[in-house]
């Protein structure tokens, strides 16, 4: 059903179409909800979103000052390398000519400068509230295992085959056996040398999974034998570990503070959104 917002009509399918951009991960998350309940739901989330969208079109169009036009041209010559067709973009915006996209293109740019501008007003966090924010989530900052390891690398590829490779790390796994240091003999055989082959600290899943299934399975000191990943042969030397652990506040205190900064903002868009539809007509069509 259309709706008419502050005299303005909003026709059903625009309503739909959110519906239809909300359903997928809706679906997944409300997965054991009866199939009325998410039906009706869903469609009472589409129609709040798309009135809080025209109210917000709507106070940003006559506000502030006038879009620069050669903002609007290098926006709308960016837009257009991205369809094949002017046909292709009218119909992706529902609108039947160029001007007509410079017009959403320019609303668009107000609305966002709109949001900007209430985000800019939401107070910055307290440190009270970033230390309750940390405390509430910190199996959110928690980090996994790591391990701080170097490696020699000879790769398999249009320049060295299979058994070249395996020959020159035959003879780097037998000068460290003799008693080379690991970090001397890096330097003579590997194709990857920089900063000694060491690769710092690692969590799974950062590496591929053969070249994990021989680190994570070293202890601190340990040389591992050559073997073998999809990249070519390595050996591989595990400095240190570091079990799974949550990093205290001061480690973390930027992500804490930028995560409590963006909840702050959504807040003060929702309360302008809030006392925008407060003063609104909303009626259906």
């Amino acid at each position: 059903m259309a709706l008419v917002i502050n005299g303005e009509k909003i026709e059903d399918r625009e309503i739909q179409q959110e519906a239809e951009r909300l359903r997928p991960r809706y679906e997944e998350v409300f997965a054991e909800k009866d199939p009325a309940e998410r039906e009706a739901q869903l469609q009472e989330w589409s129609r709040d979103n798309v009135i809080e969208r025209v109210l917000l079109r709507q106070e940003a169009k006559n506000a502030g000052a006038a879009i620069p036009p050669e903002q609007i041209e290098e926006a709308f010559k960016q837009l257009r390398q991205q369809y094949d067709s002017d046909e292709a973009l009218h119909k992706s915006l529902d609108v039947d000519s160029d001007e007509k996209v410079r017009r959403t293109i320019e609303l668009q740019m107000k609305t966002e400068r709109k949001i900007g501008e209430v985000y800019a007003k939401a107070p910055k966090p307290s440190e009270e509230q970033i230390r309750e924010y940390y405390e509430e989530n910190k199996d959110k900052f928690r980090s996994d295992e790591q391990i701080h390891v170097a490696h020699i690398v000879k790769y398999v590829n249009w320049q060295t085959d299979e058994d070249s490779a395996m020959q020159t790390m035959r003879q780097a796994q037998e000068q460290i056996r003799s008693g080379a240091p690991f970090e001397t003999v890096v330097g003579k055989f590997t194709d990857c040398a920089d900063s000694g082959g060491d690769l710092g600290y690692v969590l799974r899943g950062q590496m591929v999974e053969e070249f994990e299934d021989v680190v994570f399975n070293l202890s601190p000191g340990q040389v591992s034998d050559v073997f073998r990943t999809r990249f070519g042969f390595h050996i591989a030397k595990v400095y240190d570990r570091r079990p799974p652990s949550i990093p205290a506040l001061k480690d973390v205190k930027k992500q804490v503070t930028a995560e409590v900064q963006e909840q702050l903002r959504e807040q003060a868009l929702g309360d302008y959104l809030d006392a925008l539809r407060a003063k609104a007509t909303i009626e259906q069509a």
